[in-house]
């Protein structure tokens, strides 16, 4: 069974800034899957945080252009999924582990929203956030190890023998 002491609480409203009520922290995979196992919908973002995020919506940087929420990650495996949930999330964690290596103000963060559109990457963009809790870097660490030793990380259809 999996100690959910230090789990987050699920918000039942939109985000309100309030410092002396900080966003949980989530420090292992087996803690994140539970979480993820009560709570389906979420997803992860790698930003300065949902304060920042709070002002603004993401920008598609090759065009300019302001999208309409968000983008994120999903956290919800996907139903031809049959590894387990954790090797999802490791995955899912560690395709965009890039922005906040290359911007140290960038943090992960779990949360929820309605889903307004997909980005240039087809990704969900999610308005009327809820932050849901803070991703450690002890978690992100244990999610890029599994990464790398579950997977054949980095390797895409044009590395296969000519299937897709």
């Amino acid at each position: 069974m999996v100690d959910l002491t230090d789990a987050p609480p699920i918000p039942t409203g939109p985000h309100q800034s309030d410092a002396s009520q900080p966003l949980r922290r989530v420090s292992h995979l087996a803690q994140l899957a539970a979480v993820v196992r009560a709570c389906p919908g979420l997803h992860v973002r790698y930003s300065a945080g949902p304060d920042d995020d709070a002002r603004r919506h993401s920008i598609d940087t090759e065009s300019g252009l302001e999208l309409p929420g968000l983008s994120v990650n999903p956290l919800d495996a996907e139903e031809w999924w049959t590894r387990p949930l954790e090797d999802w999330l490791a995955r899912q964690l560690s395709q965009y582990r890039h922005l906040a290596e290359k911007d140290p103000d960038r943090m992960a963060w779990i949360l929820r929203g309605a889903i307004c559109g997909r980005g240039p990457d087809c990704e969900p963009l999610l308005r009327d956030v809820e932050p849901v809790a803070v991703l450690t870097e002890e978690l992100l660490e244990e999610a890029r190890a599994r990464y790398e030793e579950n997977f054949e990380a980095g390797r895409g259809p044009a590395d296969e023998d000519g299937e897709s």
